[in-house]
């Protein structure tokens, strides 16, 4: 027996709703845990030691991480490494933040090189609003890409190199930051998976 029209309006609106929370939940900043994944698809945190007290830190955030986040995980990180190896304070010898974008369009048409896959005359424009847009004379219609979306997604990894030490932190060296404190002022507002 079919769903009344009612009944059945409920039925895909719950529907729907569930596919939008468990979507949205995917959607989420990185947490604090060690690095997964490789390349532009890597996130969260790895170290190497490179001397007796030299460490190599690293932060990978996901498209949803904002800089200000990978930053402060990697200062976190930086702070319970040195704790973890029995010191007392870490030194930037070097730090730095790369910006990674990439850019997708979806649904690809023809593969990027006119009809089929194959090489084809085409020409790129930029249209207002649009982003940048293809014109292939084998679709005919100079504006078949309409349905095209152009997507820009960026990415941040926070790098630094540390030098670790015991006793109170030199006060003269800007670059010098006391571990526990660190780990006391920066921990309430660390997320690591549930």
């Amino acid at each position: 027996m079919p769903l009344p029209s009612s009944a059945l309006r409920k039925t895909l609106t719950v529907a729907l709703g569930a596919v939008t929370l468990l979507t949205s939940a995917c959607a989420t900043e990185s947490t604090y845990r060690p690095a997964t994944g490789h390349g532009f698809e890597r996130s969260g945190y790895s170290d190497r030691q490179i001397e007796d007290n030299r460490f190599q830190v690293s932060f990978s955030g996901n498209s949803y991480t904002s800089r200000d986040t990978v930053e402060k995980y990697l200062l976190y990180r930086a702070a319970e490494l040195t704790l973890q190896r029995g010191y007392d304070y870490f030194i930037f010898a070097d730090r730095d933040v790369d910006h990674r974008s990439r850019v997708y369009s979806t649904p690809s048409v023809g593969g990027g090189y006119g009809f089929g896959g194959y090489w084809g005359p085409s020409w790129r424009y930029r249209g207002r609003g649009f982003g940048w847009r293809t014109w292939d004379p084998f679709f005919g219609d100079p504006f078949f890409d309409r349905g095209v979306d152009i997507d820009t997604i960026d990415k941040y990894e926070a790098n630094a190199e540390i030098i670790v030490g015991k006793g109170p932190k030199p006060r003269d060296n800007i670059k010098a930051f006391d571990a526990r404190d660190v780990i006391h002022n920066l921990g309430p507002s660390i997320v690591t998976p549930k």
